[in-house]
């Protein structure tokens, strides 16, 4: 067992009014809450290291909730989610799939049943790294107009010893999503996917 050690927090949130062409019936909401933490197996290779996922439960709950507090506060309003990790130099990338069950537990435990699997990237960087993260609907990864990234990245972070969590939502589509695929209104609930 490791303690989770914190040095910085951020929550980002982004509303969009307008994106050109008719007014949306809607804002859009995109945000992010970001944790810079110390990683335990900087500058050496461990072996066994899953147990750390346990560890990181608790944040990943608290980053979830946070966020969606900081969107208005109605888990039911979102309707995009992913995860992402950005980890120090002295890592390795396996330190950074970590953070998918934890990042993933967090958000599917404050939405209350969402089904499809939360989009993820990766990868190894120095302070000011910025990252993509991928972003998908909740309850079923084939709705297109869902598909959309946000990029995060805090100037200072991560240090070699350090890992940065991140986690992503939206409140919609894309604003004037046309492209054609599976809509929302089309789910069916099944299987994650459609």
């Amino acid at each position: 067992m490791h303690d989770v050690s914190l040095r910085k927090y951020l929550i980002s949130v982004e509303e969009i009014y307008h994106e050109g062409g008719p007014a949306p019936a809607r804002t859009l909401k995109r945000g992010a809450a970001l944790a810079v933490i110390k990683n335990p197996f900087a500058g050496r290779y461990v072996e066994e290291i899953q147990g750390f996922m346990d560890d990181l439960k608790p944040l990943g709950l608290r980053m979830a909730k946070d966020l969606i507090a900081a969107m208005g506060g109605d888990p039911k309003a979102i309707e995009g989610y992913g995860k992402g990790a950005i980890v120090g130099s002295a890592g390795e990338l396996e330190h950074g799939a970590l953070w998918h069950v934890p990042g993933g537990y967090g958000m599917r435990e404050v939405l209350g049943g969402a089904k499809a699997i939360v989009a993820s990237t990766k990868k190894v960087g120095g302070p000011g790294t910025r990252l993509d993260v991928p972003v998908t609907h909740i309850n079923a990864s084939y709705v297109r107009s869902h598909f959309d990234a946000i990029e995060v990245g805090i100037t200072d972070a991560p240090r070699a010893d350090e890992i940065l969590l991140a986690l992503v939502m939206t409140t919609g589509p894309r604003i004037h999503a046309r492209v054609g695929g599976l809509k929302a209104s089309e789910i069916k609930g099944e299987d994650g996917l459609r």
